[in-house]
């Protein structure tokens, strides 16, 4: 199954204010970027996920959004929440948390390049 494309317009339609934001298919869905950095990501089964970390987990927890889980058989979750369904009715809103999202992902990626220098010194 392929993430339906009237969703992945809409949702790139609502994000549009936040200039830039692109879909990349993978996987069976979609992953969702801005300035080459994935903050999003539209799943085969109709979820729409942005990414978490320290910073912005608690909000999507205080409203009871889980967090992505790619298998229904394996206890893998990844770093990414469902979007509150609330705010698909709230551009602004939307377009908010996605900015919370995108410097979450900005901040993974940072510390990851970062791990990587550090590692490639030591090698």
């Amino acid at each position: 199954m392929a993430v339906n494309p009237e969703f992945k317009e809409h949702v790139l339609d609502l994000l549009s204010p936040m200039d830039g934001v692109t879909a990349r298919s993978m996987f069976g869905g979609a992953g969702l970027y801005r300035d080459g950095v994935m903050f999003a990501l539209l799943s085969s089964s109709g979820g729409f996920y942005f990414r978490t970390d320290d910073g912005n987990r608690e909000d999507y927890e205080a409203l009871g959004s889980g967090p992505f889980k790619p298998f229904d058989d394996k206890p893998m979750l990844m770093p990414y929440h469902e979007v509150p369904a609330d705010l698909m009715e709230d551009p602004d809103e939307l377009c908010a948390w996605a900015h919370k999202a995108w410097e979450a992902a900005r901040r993974a990626t940072a510390a990851k390049s970062k791990k990587s220098k550090k590692t490639t010194r030591t090698s």
